[in-house]
Parts: structure tokens; sequence; C-alpha cells
């Protein structure tokens, strides 16, 4: 028999919940001693104990990486009906899996997709930049990278044109994404039932160019994945034409996306192939750059 640790209960191995009272005899929860980097956040006034008990489980399947159901019953205090349950509802989310013949629960693909995102929103503005600059260089128009959010395309970074005319940076700008070649993009590399998805109340339209329908995004995103590009003709601003080609990650999904712009006049459908063709090896340099940052993460 092992001796409790100060502050614990004896015999329930675990610190009060966070923002209740403690029970007679049971110690104040101490504060969350956070190991180097880690977040630290005083307890709430209220907490609900479903709530937080399930972020614990998370928690110690990424740190543990596997977790019996008897340990996750230790780990919180509860019982084994009860952990049982809380892993099922992670396991049907996606946040965990099951593995093995003793049925051992996992960090499941939930986990590991939000991974991947956080390196693509921390690393892909940094690692993109010097390959933007270089992109405008080559081209002699304004580029951006661009990221999706939601059916929205929000530009992230961008390096503008020199010349006298030419399109203004849109950092920080959101557009729809279906109106934008950065955007189409993207959403050519989703699978066309996710794109749907996003578009629970239909289109938005900026211009008499711009998409009208979901039918027509889809047969267009059909055309962009075939060409390996996309394009943008008056369909987000008059005036402007654009060109869009995909970033993909470690996992060859879609991260992100370059885009060039230029006035109209400037993109005849007799330059495209060379603006193409120093898109994609900029939107190569990036990805494999972005790989080598993921793997250090």
């Amino acid at each position: 028999m092992t001796a409790a640790e100060p502050g614990r209960e004896p015999g329930r191995g675990e610190w009060p919940s966070p923002g209740r009272e403690p029970r007679p005899g049971e110690s104040p929860a101490p504060v969350h001693d956070p190991r180097p980097g880690e977040w630290r956040s005083p307890a709430p006034a209220y907490s609900l104990d479903s709530v937080d008990n399930a972020l614990r489980l998370v928690q110690a399947l990424d740190e543990r990486g596997r977790l019996r159901v008897s340990e996750a019953a230790e780990l919180l205090g509860i019982a084994r009906s009860t952990a049982h349950r809380l892993l099922a509802t992670l396991k049907f989310r996606g946040f965990a899996a099951q593995d093995g013949p003793d049925r051992t629960y996992t960090p499941g693909p939930a986990l590991a997709d939000a991974g991947l995102r956080a390196i693509a929103r921390l690393d892909l503005r940094q690692v993109a930049h010097p390959h933007l600059q270089a992109l405008a260089q080559e081209v002699g128009e304004t580029v951006h990278l661009v990221r999706l959010e939601g059916n929205g395309a929000r530009f992230l970074d961008g390096v503008e044109s020199a010349q006298v005319v030419r399109v203004g940076l849109r950092t920080g700008l959101v557009l729809p994404a279906h109106a934008t070649a950065a955007g189409k993009a993207i959403l050519a590399a989703l699978p066309p039932e996710q794109v749907r998805a996003l578009y629970p109340r239909g289109l938005q339209t900026l211009t008499g160019a711009t998409l009208q329908t979901l039918d027509d995004v889809e047969r267009h995103l059909q055309e962009v994945a075939r060409a390996g590009y996309a394009t943008n003709y008056g369909e987000s601003a008059e005036g402007v034409a654009a060109l869009g080609v995909v970033v993909r990650n470690q996992a060859g999904q879609p991260v992100g996306a370059v885009a060039v712009a230029a006035p109209t006049e400037r993109m005849p459908a007799a330059r495209v192939p060379f603006v193409v063709s120093r898109m994609h090896r900029a939107g190569l340099a990036i990805s494999d750059d972005f790989l080598r940052t993921g793997a250090q993460a």
C-alpha cells in the first residue's frame, strides 16, 4: 500500500474537479503546474465535470499514446463504466481509436488532424514567404498565400507587385472561396461531399461572373482538378484576374494555396502556362519546406 499524495483523498486517486467545493476532508484543487512551454490558466469558477474529464482523457491519450479503461477510471477517479462511456464517445468523434486484442484506446485521427492543422497555422506563412517573394519577382505580379477557413479564403500573406498599375495586397481579407482562384484550388483538392457541406446556406456572389450554384461549383472544381490550377477572371472583383495553385502538407492534404493576381489585360490566355509553371514550382518548394518543418516539429 502506498501513502496518499498530499492534497489527495485516499482511495480516490484524483484531485477534486476544478471549480467545485472540496468534499469534507478533501484539499482544494491545486493550481496546474505546467511543463515548460505548456499553457497555464486559473481554474474556472464553475466547470462541467463531464467536459473536464473528456478533455483530460484527450490530453492523456496524446501524452501516453495508449490508455485502458481501467487506467482512465483511475486517472479520473470515476467508475469504469463511466470511463468506458467517455472513451466510447471520444472514439465516435474520432479523438480515440481502439487497437489490439485488448482493445486499448489510442489517439484517433481527429487528434492527428488537429496537430497537422496546428502545424499549418504556425509554420506555413513563415515557410512560404521567401517563395512568395521569389515568385512575385519572377512573374512581376502580386502574389498571395491563402488558407481555407470554412467556406472562405483568408489571405494570410502577400508580396505586392512593383508595377505602377497593380492588384493591391489583400492580406487579412476573407473572401468566398468559390470566388477566388486560391480558394477554388483548395476546394478542388477536397472530396465533393466535403465541399457541399461547407455551403449549407448556398453561395454568396460578388460580381456577375461569380459561380452561382453548388452544381456550377462542382463542375468547375472538376475542371480545376484536371488542369492542376484554378482561374478567376472578374469573379471576386471586376478587372482583376488571378490564378491559384494548391499547397499540400506531408500527408498530401491541402493546407493552403498560392495565388497570382493581375489586371485582366496582363493575364491573357497565352501567358497563363508560363505563370502557372512558376506557381507550381513555388508551391512544390513550399510543400517541401513545409515537410521538413513538420518533420522537426
